[in-house]
């Protein structure tokens, strides 16, 4: 192995060590229940702060099956699945059998979810624009599409070493 492959090595496993300080950082700050608490507000809906990320977990990814949401939120499925029949008895998810296996349970979002949804969007668009208000555009634009780049290349399978 030359130096400059020595140093290359080196310098990105300094920016993978910042990288992931990054993430665990920006992860930390979005599960914070504070945060919840204060996007439900901003959009001026009536929302249990555990429902929240469920259900717009489920307008994003659904129909989607229980487990996996249970999984993606990072709680146990038993936990979930009651969040889930909360959702549905306030009319903003359904549960229904998946039509490619019907062993699986999945939730879709209902037409008033969408339009909750649609409501905490808004207030993410505001609260957002406050933290990007000085940034350049170019900056920006920069920062999404390699998130989008990042998020891609982390769902997808992993390659063997070497």
């Amino acid at each position: 192995m030359s130096s400059t492959e020595k140093v290359q090595i080196t310098h990105i496993g300094r920016q993978i060590r910042e990288l992931h300080g990054a993430l665990i950082e920006i992860a930390s700050l979005m599960n914070r229940p504070q945060r919840d608490e204060q996007m439900v507000r901003e959009a001026g809906i009536a929302l249990d702060r555990a429902l929240f990320p469920l259900l717009v977990g489920i307008e994003r990814l659904g129909p989607i099956g229980i487990v996996e949401l249970a999984d993606r939120a990072g709680r146990d499925y038993t936990t979930v699945s009651r969040q889930v029949a909360k959702l549905e008895s306030l009319g903003l998810a359904e549960r229904r059998k998946s039509a490619a296996d019907r062993r699986v349970n999945e939730a879709v979002v209902t037409p008033k979810g969408k339009a909750m949804t649609d409501k905490i969007d808004v207030a993410r668009e505001r609260m957002a624009s406050a933290v990007f208000a000085s940034w350049n555009p170019h900056d920006v634009d920069e920062l999404v599409r390699l998130m989008r780049k990042f998020a891609d290349a982390m769902g997808g399978e992993p390659e063997a070493p070497g």
